[in-house]
This record gives structure tokens, C-alpha cells and sequence, in this order.
């Protein structure tokens, strides 16, 4: 088997462009080591598209190139970095790839000024000529030209105008100096009919000013040079990733009482290039892999610190191994696929009224490949299943790495779902297509969905639907048809094989619901106390009743969707295990007969727990919990002594505040008599008797004030006494 080599790309220096061949017929394609150069570039066709879902898109180009080769692309300047990201290239015969080189971004004029012949401002035949003095040339001159050999061979002197006879006038001319084995040579520049450069690297330099004056034509395009050096015929390869449109899916779904329902599947693709897809290999990847987009294009630079110089040895730079070690193989994840519960039986229909079956589309079936399985699933009686197998195969290849170390250890992200187109794909430039994906028939039961928060009073009518398919289901819209006749819209998220999901298509109108809410009810199930702090648990129960009433000719399943509040520490109880739950609802399932009127009664409890912490102040907080049946009696024995401490406190605090009371009271009395006594004359037997008085209050003020230090004393104590035997309060003591 012939070797392969292949190459990440790099970024070359150089402005390179599309090959495009030298139009004026002045000018000859130089020869020897021009040749490799002034080869016409290969054209490498697109052969395979593979489109994601998360707008990327891989493109694959192939072909046969012959010896030293060059494969010019152009690409819009807003894919550049996506190419520099991702461009793989392989050379499948005895080759190699010795250079990827593509468009700087520097000004057309710019770019063309550093070429050797300088094509600005649409430079005349003088002019190019002007700027090439001292180089060797060859000219074929016209037969007509006077005292002119047919060839001259010689070195540019320069360019002047002279004045020749044109009639009876004169006119100027451009005339081309040339240095010649025989001497100088004066030639009409309107003699000459050819011109070639003997140097092959003036030659190089003037086709690539070409090449990059035609690519300018359009500014939003940037050349892509790739360079192939081998022998003989091989086939090389290069593919990237860019930015495309997602692919998107819609289906059909066709029902009918007697058979399995019929799901059909089209995928849109689109073409927003400016390049015809023909005959090329597509596939459809049903996944979102990571993809982000990097400044590879501009030149970035980054600040450098200006560092004094030491007057020590520095030290060596330090580096530091990754803590990662290498695994031994890639370790491959698997979505697990969550099984529902078996949902309510359905009842079958006892009248049924289509008795033809549905009709089915004639397409074929699509083969599907499992990318992170390497696995191919197709129906065994497709006659093009060989293409789409052998076309999922050759996707599922691995790049040829053998001419280039192992760099990085590869692992799979989860499981991507690939639709392989069964022939080849052909799909003009800015036009779309439906393509088929699915055809078969899958498991569904019919339901009526009642959820009060989407329609207050009716159900809608739906399908739990298995995906038997085979295949992962993209989410898109889907028309449902029953019979032959449209039934209504609805929408499915990702679906996995196997699966099951609910949809829902029409509004049930021959079923209503009712939906009522009980009262609530609240009782206190513990009280404890740990540390002073008593925590109340309530159990709080709620309930709500659906009644539902079937006034339809038909049987129905009925699945009625109650809010999950798990969330919210809400646990059923006293009701039938629900069908599905989701993090959303739980879903029962009723079945009512045609004409019957049931009732479902969803019961919810939860814990509510509060915290009091027992400090000073709390005294009727404490006689609640003494009178409450739920309290322990031991801790009913200890809120009883904590009220007990504080009628001891409370005591002591009435003493205290009662001789303070005396105290002012005292205080008031004394100001009177004093006022009294400077108003009342000493002589007079008032005045003695205010005066006793005022030495009898003094005694008793002592005698209080000494009674009130030693109660400021007491209640203190009593207070902390009382804090302190709250502050230790345990139910289990």
C-alpha cells in the first residue's frame, strides 16, 4: 500500500495568489528553474461535505496530481482562521507537502510594490521595461522594422522618446536602448513584438504580480497556495472546517387506528458558497461539537519588559511538567438513555372509523453511521446500501499519522449520530435542498396531555412516541396527518433511539378537566429543644383534585401533568405512583371510558421547620410550647422551671423598681420643703417643723438607697440565673 504523508498547516511568509496566465503576448514563459514555478495549478474538486449542528462544516477536497504540483483555493478573508485552524492535507503516494503559503493582509499596492516589476497605477510597456535597466532580454522584432535584425539579444540601456516622422508632422515615440554583442541599438517599441527576460527569477517575480493583481479583483477573497513535492501520479487530499449553516430537520408523522405510526424525515442543507456542490459525498451529524473561532490571521506581538542588566548570574529558566500523564487508549462516553416507566394502556378505539390505510411515501431508507461506535446501520433491502456503507466507512477512517508523532491523546466528547446521504449529492451554489433522512414506522400510543398552566379546561391530543427508528431524531417541527388529513403542528426536542417522548398535536375538545384545590392543612408533628433554641416541625398537606369528563364517542388515556415540586420538599403521599416524573411534572395516568366522569385526587406533604431561640422576653413563646400535647414532658418540666426562675426575677425587679419609685418620691418632697423653708421666716414654729421633717426624710433616704444597691445586686443575679437556665433548655433533661 502506498505511503502517506500529511501536514498540519503553518503559516509561510510570502503572498502568494490563484494562478492566473500572463496575458500580453509580448512576454514568454521563462524556462529551467522557472519551470516549476510557472507550472499551471491543479484543481482539487470537493468531494465530501459533512455538516454539524453547530455551524461548522467539514469539506473535503480530492484529486490526482502529477510530479511537483500546485493547488490554488480562494477563500472569503472571514474563513481564513477557521482554515488556518483546522486544514488538514495528505499526499497518498511517494510525496510531500513542502509548503502552504495564502494572502497577507497588506494593501494591494503594498503587496505589489515588493515585487521586482512594480504593476502600480497600471504601469505602460515603457514603463515596465524602464524599471527593469541592466537586465539581459530577448526581443523578436517585426520584419518591417528598418535595418532590424528578426532576434536581438542584450541588456536594457534605458528607455527615451524620440521624435519621428509620422506624415508632415512629427511625433514622439518610445524607443528601447539596448546594449548588443555588436554595440549599442536604438529599437521602436512599436517594433517589437515579443520581449522575454533571460532571467527566469524576473520571469517568477512577474507572473506572481500577476497572479496577486487578478485575485485583488475581489477584495473579500484570499489565495491559498498548496505545494506537493513527489513523483509520479497520487492522489492528495486536503480538507478543513469553516463556518456553514446548521442543518435542520422537520417531519411527518402519519397515523392511522389499525397501524404503527409512520415518522418521515427531511434534512435542509444549504449551499451559501460560491461554488457548485457536484456529485459530492454529504453527511448529516446529528451532534454539537465544540468549535470556537482564534485571531490566527493578524499578526499579534506581544509587549516585551525592558529588563536592566544584573550584576549577577541569572538563573536558568524554570519549567514545569504538566500534570497529566498520557492514557493508554481514548475512553469513549455514552449518553445513558432513560427508561420510562410503562404509561397507562391504551385503550383501543371500539369503533374504528377509517378502515384504509394510511399511504406511506415511497422514499428509501438512509443509512445511518454511529461516529462514536464506528458502527453502520442500513436496511438490508436498500439497494444503495453498499454506497452508503462504503461511503461511512471511508468517513470513519482515521487520518494517516504514521509519517508524524503521536502529539496528543485524543477522547471522545459523546456520541454523535451521522445521516449518510445513500448517493451522491449535487447542490447549486446559493440554493437549498430537502433532503430524506427517515422513513419507517415507529411505537406510539395515543394520549390526551392535560397540563392546567398550557389549557385551563382541556386536554390536547397526543402520542407517546418510542423512537424506534434506529436513529438519533434531530428536534425540529412535525406535521401530524391522520389518515390523509392534516391533524395539526407540534415540536420534539433531540430524541435518542429507543427513547420515548411525548407530543402533543390538537386540543382535546371532547374531554374537559377540572381542576380544584383543597383546603390546606397544617399540624405540628415534633418540638425540640437543644442549647435554648426550640425547633418546630409542621407538616403541611396539600391537596388537588382533577375531575375529568370524557364527552367524546371515544375511549381515552388521560395523562394529567401536576407540577414536581420536589424542589420545594413536597413528597407524595396517599397517591398512586406517577406514570413519568420530570424535573418539571409528574404525570398519572386516568383511562376514561367514552361518556365517564372520574376523579383524581393528588396529595402533597411537606415538613415546614421554624426556629425561636428562648431569651429574655420569650415568656409567652414558653407557655405556647408548655401547652402544646406535642412537647415532651421533659421539656415541658423545664419551660415550666424557666417560668418558675422568672417569677423569682420578676419579684425582685417589682422590689426594685418600688424603692426606686420611694426614692424619687423622696427626692420631689425634699425640693418642696426646701422651698418652703426659704420662704418661711426662722422665728415661726412652721419652720421647725419643716426642718424636723427634712432630717427624718434624710434617714429613711439612706435607708432606701442603701435597700436599692443591694436589689440592683439581686436582680442582676436573678436575671443572669434566668438566661442562663434558658440558654440550656434540652428537651432530654
Amino acid at each position: 500500500m502506498a505511503s502517506k504523508k500529511w501536514l498540519l498547516v503553518a503559516p509561510v511568509a510570502g503572498a502568494l495568489g490563484l494562478g492566473a496566465g500572463v496575458g500580453a503576448d509580448k512576454f514568454l514563459s521563462a524556462a529551467g528553474d522557472a519551470k516549476q514555478d510557472l507550472k499551471p495549478a491543479t484543481t482539487l474538486p470537493l468531494t465530501r461535505v459533512v455538516l454539524f449542528n453547530s455551524g461548522v462544516g467539514y469539506f473535503s477536497r480530492s484529486g490526482e496530481v502529477e510530479g511537483e504540483a500546485r493547488v490554488d483555493l480562494t477563500f472569503p478573508e472571514s474563513d481564513v482562521n477557521d482554515l488556518l485552524k483546522s486544514m488538514v492535507l495528505e499526499d497518498f503516494g511517494r510525496g510531500r507537502i513542502s509548503a502552504v503559503s495564502y494572502d497577507s493582509r497588506e494593501p494591494i499596492a503594498r503587496t505589489l510594490g515588493s515585487f521586482a516589476i512594480n504593476l502600480n497605477n497600471n504601469p505602460t510597456f515603457a514603463g515596465i521595461i524602464g524599471q527593469l535597466r541592466g537586465e539581459r532580454i530577448e526581443v523578436a522584432v517585426s520584419a518591417t522594422a528598418a535595418n532590424q535584425p528578426g532576434k536581438l539579444t542584450g541588456t536594457i540601456v534605458g528607455v527615451e522618446k524620440q521624435k519621428v516622422p509620422a506624415g508632415t508632422q512629427t511625433l514622439d515615440a518610445d524607443v528601447l536602448n539596448m546594449w548588443c554583442a555588436e554595440g549599442m541599438r536604438a529599437i521602436k517599441m512599436s517594433d517589437i513584438q515579443s520581449l522575454r527576460f533571460s532571467n527566469p527569477v524576473i520571469e517568477s517575480e512577474f507572473r506572481r504580480a500577476l497572479e496577486v493583481l487578478a485575485l485583488s479583483h475581489d477584495s473579500q477573497k484570499k489565495a491559498v497556495q498548496l505545494h506537493f513535492a513527489g513523483e509520479g501520479k497520487r492522489k492528495v487530499q486536503v480538507g478543513y472546517v469553516i463556518g456553514a449553516p446548521i442543518w435542520k430537520t422537520s417531519y411527518r408523522l402519519l397515523m392511522n387506528e389499525k397501524e404503527k405510526p409512520y415518522l418521515q424525515g427531511w434534512a435542509m442543507v444549504e449551499n451559501p458558497t460560491d461554488e457548485d456542490w457536484t456529485g459530492v459525498k454529504m453527511a448529516l451529524v446529528s451532534g454539537r461539537p465544540i468549535s470556537f473561532k482564534m485571531d490566527l490571521y493578524n499578526p499579534l506581538y506581544v509587549e516585551r519588559p525592558t529588563v536592566e542588566p544584573e550584576l549577577f548570574a541569572s538563573l536558568r529558566p524554570v519549567t514545569y511538567r504538566g500534570g497529566f500523564e498520557k492514557e493508554d487508549e481514548v475512553m469513549r462516553m455514552r449518553m445513558q438513555i432513560n427508561k420510562l416507566e410503562e404509561s397507562t394502556k391504551s385503550i383501543s378505539d371500539k369503533r374504528a372509523q377509517n378502515n384504509l390505510p394510511p399511504r406511506k411515501p415511497d422514499m428509501r431508507a438512509f443509512a445511518q453511521y454511529d461516529m462514536a461506535g464506528l458502527g453502520v446501520a442500513v436496511q438490508p433491502n436498500d439497494p444503495n446500501a453498499k454506497f452508503a456503507r462504503d461511503t461511512a466507512a471511508e468517513l470513519a477512517q482515521r487520518l494517516g499519522t504514521g509519517s508524524v508523532g503521536n502529539a496528543a491523546t485524543a477522547g471522545a466528547l459523546g456520541d454523535f449520530f451521522q445521516y449518510t446521504i445513500d448517493h451522491p449529492v449535487t447542490l447549486p451554489r446559493q440554493k437549498s435542498a430537502l433532503l430524506p433522512i427517515v422513513g419507517k414506522d415507529v411505537e406510539g400510543t395515543r394520549v390526551s396531555i392535560y397540563n392546567p398552566a398550557v389549557q385551563a379546561k382541556h386536554p390536547l391530543l397526543g402520542l407517546r412516541l418510542k423512537n424506534t427508528s434506529g436513529a438519533h431524531l434531530n428536534q425540529g417541527p412535525i406535521t401530524v396527518f391522520e389518515g390523509s388529513t392534516y391533524a395539526g403542528d407540534t415540536r420534539v426536542l433531540d430524541v435518542q433511539p429507543n427513547e420515548e417522548r411525548l407530543l402533543s398535536y390538537a386540543i382535546d375538545l371532547g374531554t374537559e378537566v377540572d381542576p380544584k384545590a383543597g383546603a390546606g392543612k397544617q399540624k405540628i408533628t415534633s418540638i425540640k429543644a437543644v442549647k435554648g433554641i426550640v425547633t418546630t416541625t409542621t407538616k403541611v398537606t396539600e391537596e388537588t383534585t382533577y375531575k375529568a369528563i370524557n364527552r367524546s364517542q371515544t375511549d381515552r388515556a388521560l395523562l394529567i401533568e401536576h407540577p414536581n415540586r420536589t424542589t420545594q420538599q413536597f413528597k407524595l403521599v396517599d397517591t398512586d405512583k406517577p406514570t413519568e416524573d420530570t424535573p418539571e411534572v409528574f404525570r398519572f395516568g386516568l383511562g376514561l371510558k367514552a361518556g365517564e366522569t372520574k376523579s383524581f385526587t393528588v396529595k402533597e406533604e411537606r415538613d415546614d421547620v421554624s426556629t425561636i431561640a428562648l431569651t429574655n422576653g420569650a415568656e409567652d413563646q414558653i407557655r405556647y410550647f408548655v401547652s402544646l400535647s406535642e412537647a415532651s414532658p421533659a421539656l415541658k418540666q423545664r419551660l415550666t422551671e424557666a417560668l418558675t426562675i422568672k417569677g423569682g426575677w420578676d419579684a425582685t425587679a417589682r422590689e426594685l423598681a418600688q424603692v426606686t419609685a420611694d426614692l424619687q418620691r423622696f427626692t420631689v418632697d425634699q425640693d418642696r420643703i426646701r422651698k418652703n423653708l426659704r420662704e418661711t421666716p426662722k422665728e415661726s414654729e412652721v419652720y421647725a417643723t419643716y426642718l424636723k421633717k427634712l432630717s427624718d426624710q434624710e434617714k429613711e433616704i439612706d435607708a432606701l438607697t442603701a435597700r436599692q444597691k443591694g436589689l440592683v445586686v439581686d436582680e442582676f443575679k436573678a436575671r443572669k440565673k434566668y438566661e442562663h437556665f434558658l440558654a440550656n433548655i434540652n428537651d432530654a433533661n
